[in-house]
């Protein structure tokens, strides 16, 4: 087969979600249902916690929550499918925001009790600004939760998103008695679940005369509602779903594997294969073109017993073939694929071809940074990945100075990783960085790795900044000599740009007018809007 022929076999997605509405949960779930995994790990936090296939890092396995992305890849209904699981809490909102780079759509999840919450207005927002197409799935919804309608029109209204119901519940949160598939409304399906959640729910298709007899006023209610949402146009239509006008909407519970199996195939049939990348010049890249791909996530340690580096690239056009060598756009220089591995969470294996929506682990890839294009025949180019603007800050040192040359690799490594934004200026030295973070988790992150990975314990002393501007080196030297205002200037290692930091914006507006002629550029926020 050629490149657009495999792409059309192709889904390539990302789950996102607050933190705690069960987005580990369900994909694990989606994975079971796809007969990736024999058995579920039910999330029951720190201490009776089983192994989640995406969450590989002991830390994540610690605290109960996912702090990087994973990508697991597999096949269903003949289509291979490539889930890419996304850090939850808004600490991580960098690392999503990569992944969203990689995806041509998104499941949504929205917890039944608490609806909208913020970090899931923010990732929408990045779905919206990206334009991917976003599919909603309520979960938990056999836990006491609002009432289904209200939650579609918060949706409607703080989104301004049409969502067409896909499933409905029958019976109230808490009292979910089945579900009715819109497209097929002469049924409901029931679900009987296994212990723990660690199998697929039995599921049994049931007539609309036994549901009306055995649910009563649960399948009456539920009838109704769907005539209500009929009568007001919230049907499903690809062309605004895919325009990012409309969501599909599904109900389920994924602890419970209730409605999983609806959703997984509504990735199958709704969500769009890869098609044509845009590029920086403006003009999109074809999926018959030769091979092209994106460098959108780099992790290292995954592989603990060989303390490899592992760079994610999204194949964009063309056939990817192992040992290949391909061109990086941001050196020119060649760069050999002889170490390619297909990805499911931390197990890995070899793979020798990809198309058009794969993601394949280049292993070693020391060379690779994130936002690189890998291309092979004529010059291409992505359009660059945002840096987002931290807020937290921090000068780290080792505890031991006898470790400095661990230390020194650690924090370099977690910089080019996107961990953390790593500064540095004349008045500290190279020996003391600064390191920036969207928010203080990322902190922990980095002495959880410092510690266990590069045997460098570290120590980090807060500072009273939490502003950053862009600026160049004239302005860098402003605000080192001003007199009116607690600043600093440093330098971003990773593309050499100076950053001016202040304590608050009344500092900003201190040092503009004490310097009008110093710019200040504001850098993208952490929710991918700018």
């Amino acid at each position: 087969m050629n490149a657009a022929e495999e792409a059309a076999r192709r889904r390539t997605f990302a789950v996102i979600s607050h933190p705690d509405a069960g987005k580990s949960t369900l994909t694990e779930a989606l994975a079971l249902h796809a007969r990736a995994i024999t058995s579920a790990g039910a999330v029951h936090g720190k201490g009776d916690r089983r192994g989640v296939a995406s969450d590989w890092m002991e830390m994540e396995k610690t605290r109960g929550i996912s702090v990087t992305s994973a990508v697991l890849q597999f096949t269903y209904r003949d289509l291979v499918l490539n889930l890419l699981d996304t850090p939850g809490h808004a600490d991580f909102s960098e690392d999503t925001y990569r992944v969203l780079a990689a995806v041509d759509c998104a499941v949504m999840l929205i917890d039944a009790a608490k609806g909208l919450e913020e970090q899931t207005r923010k990732l929408f927002d990045v779905c919206r600004h990206r334009g991917i197409p976003v599919i909603t799935f309520i979960n938990k919804w056999d836990r006491p939760g609002r009432e289904a309608l209200e939650l579609l029109d918060e949706i409607e209204q703080e989104f301004r998103l049409l969502p067409t119901p896909v499933t409905w519940p029958v019976g109230i949160a808490s009292d979910l008695r089945g579900l009715v598939d819109v497209r097929e409304p002469g049924r409901m399906l029931r679900y009987t679940r296994t212990p723990g959640g660690a199998k697929e729910a039995i599921e049994e298709a049931v007539t609309a005369d036994r549901a009306a007899e055995e649910e009563g006023e649960d399948w009456q209610r539920a009838t109704d509602e769907l005539e209500l949402l009929g009568e007001t146009g919230a049907r499903h239509d690809p062309e605004t779903f895919l325009a990012g006008e409309s969501t599909p909407v599904f109900f389920g519970a994924a602890l419970s594997n209730i409605g999983v199996r609806l959703l997984l195939d509504a990735v199958v049939d709704l969500a769009p294969p890869p098609g044509p990348r845009e590029q920086s010049d403006g003009g999109h890249r074809p999926l018959e073109a030769p091979f092209s791909g994106l460098v959108f996530k780099v992790q290292a340690n995954m592989d603990r017993s060989h303390r490899d580096r592992i760079a994610f690239v999204r194949v964009c056009s063309g056939i990817f073939e192992r040992g290949m060598t391909v061109t990086r756009a941001a050196s020119g220089r060649p760069f050999a694929t002889k170490y390619a591995h297909s990805v499911f969470g931390q197990d890995r294996s070899s793979v020798d071809t990809a198309y058009p929506g794969d993601v394949v682990g280049l292993v070693n890839a020391a060379a690779l940074r994130v936002g690189d294009t890998l291309y092979d025949g004529k010059r291409v180019e992505f359009p660059p990945m945002p840096t987002f603007a931290p807020e937290h800050f921090a000068v780290v040192r080792p505890v031991d100075i006898g470790k400095t040359k661990q230390f020194r690799r650690g924090i370099a490594q977690l910089d080019e990783e996107g961990v953390v934004q790593v500064l540095v200026s004349d008045i500290r030295g190279e020996q003391a960085p600064v390191l920036a973070a969207v928010g203080p988790m990322q902190f922990d992150v980095v002495s959880h790795r410092m510690e266990f990975e590069f045997s460098a314990p570290v120590r980090l002393e807060s500072l009273g900044y939490s502003v950053a501007r862009a600026t160049d080196a004239a302005g860098g030297e402003a605000l080192n000599r001003s007199r009116l205002v607690h600043g600093e200037s440093m330098l971003r290692v990773k593309d050499k740009v100076v950053l001016a930091l202040f304590p608050s914006r009344w500092h900003i507006n201190s040092f503009e007018r004490e310097f009008p002629d110093s710019p200040l550029e504001p850098l993208i926020a952490a929710h991918g809007t700018g």
